[in-house]
């Protein structure tokens, strides 16, 4: 079932929202039942395991969205299937050869990455995620080729679901095994949810096509792909450079914590403080920063098949209207994340981490006004790969995080930044990847923006911030931090929409838009 841009995004944003706190609370309960010490062995083995799936799927799921939303623009379902079975072939292909890799050298993998032996264990009970997890990818991308987000979104919440509902059973089974056990134990829930979402997604496709099954493996078909050289080669042309794209963000993202710290000791910090001061940076004030982008990672998702099937049928101005759309909707969604990240940064810090924690807030603070640039990076990416563009995304993306890398090291060394150094190389790095991206467009295809709509929204986004800063000063000096950002965020938020609304930047055409509930709401709201 096709739906329009606007549908599948807010259906996305929805499904990565309740994944988002599915997710934080699957490592509550998680650091309660294994501890620190099972967090660290779990640590280890998880950010590899996420790496080794980005290898596998080789960008082929942005690919696969590509090609499927051109296909199903020319109308040829045969094609569609075509590019599906080599996209499953390649991803099968590649995770089969990684985890035969991964069996064999195991033991040679964990001591030269791993400080604790014990985490070798985690990384075998982890391989069986590798090829579940990219055949999902695979059909998830084939879905939204086809613009139909609802068996991304629902395969999503399948997969969280069921990972929560056996983290406790399968950590606690093993717990008296010990804690190496215990954590592959809780790594085993993730297989058992990845195959559950594979499940219900390879449902959907049997259930959108009866016929499927047979003509996927039907002869002619396989004889045709076999010799298709030219399919491969576009899947590629796009899966390449999104591949590449990702990998640098993955190296550098690597660098990170071996630079860092080592550039505080040169500014003149002990080796414990230096990592102290790093993990307050990387593990308590970024999160807080990334939290909201999964809003325009949504978007991005639904953009691509939807510019790249615009883009097939040479409809220029259609192409513009859905990039400006996406523009658009990121702003509104961002420019509230962003006020109110920076001006409760330091409450909402000592909320989370407690009051020894208050100089996160700073560094929080610091982040928050540029957490603007990074809502617009990724569907500015999206865009530019349904343009078939991916080649130009990989290059921004390679100079901005050189230049990110450079400046994180030298600023950070400097004795008068110290890790405020940090903050800046990673603002550098958002601005100026962003930047390139909007300049791409705008070179490619001409691209613009309507400067005063966005003003409009900019003068909202500061009376909102304004009034929040106030209110928060004035209004609510005997409660607790809590209450406090809990009032303090609804009034301000309340008035950003008012304030949107009255300057005609909101209306009843784009609340009538949202899935379910839009008719009823858009009866309360004006015409544009």
């Amino acid at each position: 079932m096709k739906q329009s841009f606007f549908y599948g995004t807010v259906i996305l944003i929805i499904a990565g929202g309740i994944t988002k706190v599915f997710g934080f609370a699957h490592r509550i309960v998680l650091s309660r039942i294994i501890g620190a010490e099972g967090m660290g062995l779990y640590q280890m083995v998880v950010p590899l395991l996420y790496f080794l799936i980005t290898v596998t799927t080789f960008g082929l799921p942005v690919a696969i969205a590509k090609q499927v939303a051109e296909t199903e623009a020319a109308n040829n379902p045969r094609l569609t299937r075509r590019f599906l079975l080599l996209a499953l072939s390649v991803a099968g292909g590649i995770s089969l050869f990684i985890c035969v890799l991964l069996l064999l050298f195991s033991q040679w993998i964990s001591g030269m990455l791993f400080a604790d032996p014990r985490a070798h264990i985690v990384l075998l009970a982890a391989i069986p995620v590798i090829p579940i997890s990219g055949i999902s990818l695979v059909l998830r991308g084939y879905f939204q080729g086809k613009q139909n987000m609802i068996p991304t979104a629902v395969s999503q919440l399948v997969e969280q679901v069921v990972r929560m509902a056996l983290v406790v059973v399968m950590t606690m089974s093993f717990l008296s095994e010990g804690i190496e056990y215990a954590t592959a134990g809780a790594v085993a829930s993730i297989i058992f949810g990845e195959a559950a979402g594979l499940l219900y997604i390879l449902w959907q496709y049997r259930k959108g096509s009866k016929k499927a099954a047979a003509q996927l493996l039907d002869k002619p078909l396989l004889m045709t792909v076999s010799a298709s050289k030219k399919s491969l080669s576009q899947l590629i042309h796009v899966a390449l450079p999104v591949t590449l794209s990702r990998v640098i963000g993955s190296i550098a993202y690597v660098l990170e914590p071996m630079l860092v710290p080592y550039a505080l000791v040169i500014a003149g910090f002990t080796t414990s403080t230096a990592t102290s001061l790093y993990g307050q940076f990387a593990g308590m004030a970024v999160p807080l920063v990334l939290f909201p982008t999964f809003l325009t990672y949504s978007l991005s998702v639904s953009l691509v098949p939807a510019v790249a099937e615009a883009a097939y049928q040479k409809n220029a101005p259609l192409v513009h209207r859905r990039i400006y759309q996406a523009m658009r909707i990121t702003l509104v969604i961002g420019a509230p994340c962003t006020v109110l990240l920076t001006i409760f940064a330091e409450p909402l810090c000592v909320l989370l981490y407690g009051n020894e924690y208050r100089e996160v807030g700073v560094l929080l603070k610091e982040l928050a006004p540029f957490s603007v640039f990074l809502f617009f990076q990724a569907p500015l990416a999206a865009a530019l790969q349904g343009l078939d563009y991916a080649q130009v995304v990989f290059r921004n993306t390679l100079i901005s995080a050189i230049i990110k890398t450079v400046a994180m090291f030298f600023f950070t060394a400097h004795p008068s930044f110290g890790i405020h150094g940090a903050v800046i190389a990673l603002n550098i790095g958002i601005t100026l990847g962003t930047l390139l991206h909007f300049a791409s467009l705008i070179k490619k295809i001409g691209f613009t923006v309507d400067l005063r709509e966005f003003g409009k929204i900019a003068v909202a986004m500061l009376l909102m911030g304004y009034s929040g800063s106030y209110i928060a000063k004035h209004w609510f000096t005997d409660i607790s931090i809590g209450q406090l950002l809990t009032a303090s965020t609804f009034i301000s938020m309340l008035l950003y929409i008012v304030l949107l609304v009255a300057m005609r930047v909101l209306g009843k055409q784009d609340v009538r838009r949202i899935p379910w509930i839009g008719e009823q709401l858009a009866a309360f709201f004006p015409r544009r």
